[in-house]
């Protein structure tokens, strides 16, 4: 009986992928050029940040940015760094419309919806990956999920974390890089579902070199800074275990875990020599977010991966948010202070050094 539900799964996953993004599934399908004609990188670069909701027009326009407001045009060139630029993108992208989730305490309950030009702005901006699993992409019901699959593929832009669109992938010089994302929410694939998560992500890691796994968890707010190695609940719900997840998106095959829910920093650690990080905190939230003190600061991650997806060595650029604007970069570093100082209190069994805001992180039990 298990053999079928793990036939009928990875049927499932492959027929949903194809809603998705239809050009991985030519790449997948492509008879492998000798190694000769694709020469695969030793290395790449991966460029990380946390939770985008760059203004909403719901339920008026009270909370856009100016039309000519180009938010990321401070840290653009800080992102253009990696061949592969990744973000949570917190909220679905629809000019008008949808069907508004109702709210029954608007003090913590929020509608967003993001116009379709912004999608423009995060792909000159250098973004190619996204996550879509999260609790405000089904803001405005099925209308808002369908809309911003079709604006991202319309832009060529890969995402995943929808149980329509479970995984994605891009080739970057020779290397197939996969996503897979997760989250506790209605039309996500489950934070908590142990099964899975190891079908998916395995999958993923049987033909692709590097596999990024992305998660929305973790309990909100300043005061969920640490990682408490538990589940954490949050306004009644379960938000997972998100050292447990990493832990186990990795036994599956994962080669980075990025984590993005608690609209905070959280800490930083590495198993069995791949990286992940448990929140990246805010990024670029305008209006609607508490940007204040560490809820306004964020750190755009770095990282230098080798070609079958060990952790080499990382770059931490510091960014804050102030009133109604986009990141910019921190010269006081104070992002790089809360990651040293929460890794070191919640992670001990790691070994995290900092160079300016170049860093290393390994198991002190190597």
């Amino acid at each position: 009986m298990k053999s079928v539900t793990y036939i009928l799964l990875s049927v499932f996953i492959l027929a949903t992928s194809l809603h998705c993004n239809a050009e991985k599934n030519k790449e997948n399908k492509q008879t492998p050029k000798p190694e000769t004609q694709v020469q695969k990188a030793k290395e790449i670069t991966i460029t990380a940040v946390g939770d985008i909701m760059m203004g909403t027009n719901y339920p008026d326009a009270s909370s856009m940015p100016p039309r000519d407001a180009y938010l990321l045009k401070p840290v653009t060139e800080a992102l253009k760094k990696g061949d592969i630029i990744f973000g949570n993108l917190e909220g679905p992208v629809l000019d008008s419309g949808g069907n508004p989730k109702s709210c029954n305490d608007p003090s913590t309950c929020y509608v967003f919806r993001q116009p379709e030009y912004f999608v423009q702005e995060l792909k000159d901006a250098g973004f190619n990956m996204f996550s879509i699993a999260n609790n405000h992409v089904g803001d405005l019901g099925e209308p808002g999920r369908v809309n911003t699959s079709k604006v991202l593929k319309e832009h060529h832009l890969r995402f995943a974390g929808q149980t329509t669109c479970p995984w994605d992938t891009l080739r970057v010089k020779g290397l197939l890089i996969g996503l897979t994302a997760f989250a506790p929410n209605k039309g996500c694939l489950d934070i908590n579902d142990e099964q899975e998560i190891r079908k998916v992500v395995k999958k993923l890691d049987g033909f692709c070199d590097i596999v990024i796994v992305s998660f929305h968890g973790g309990a909100e707010g300043q005061s969920h800074t640490h990682v408490p190695r538990k589940h954490e609940m949050f306004l009644g719900q379960d938000r997972g275990d998100v050292h447990a997840f990493a832990r186990q998106a990795i036994d599956a095959g994962a080669d980075i875990v990025l984590g993005h829910g608690p609209h905070i920093t959280r800490a930083i650690d590495v198993y069995k020599g791949r990286f992940i990080a448990y929140s990246m905190g805010n990024f670029c939230t305008y209006e609607k977010f508490n940007i204040k003190g560490i809820s306004g600061m964020a750190p755009i991650f770095e990282l230098h991966i080798s070609s079958n997806g060990e952790f080499m060595d990382g770059k931490v650029i510091p960014t804050r948010q102030f009133d109604r604007g986009g990141p910019v970069i921190d010269e006081h570093n104070s992002v790089i202070e809360e990651i040293i100082r929460l890794t070191k209190e919640d992670i001990p069994e790691v070994d995290l050094q900092f160079n300016d805001r170049s860093f290393t992180i390994q198991s002190k039990k190597q």
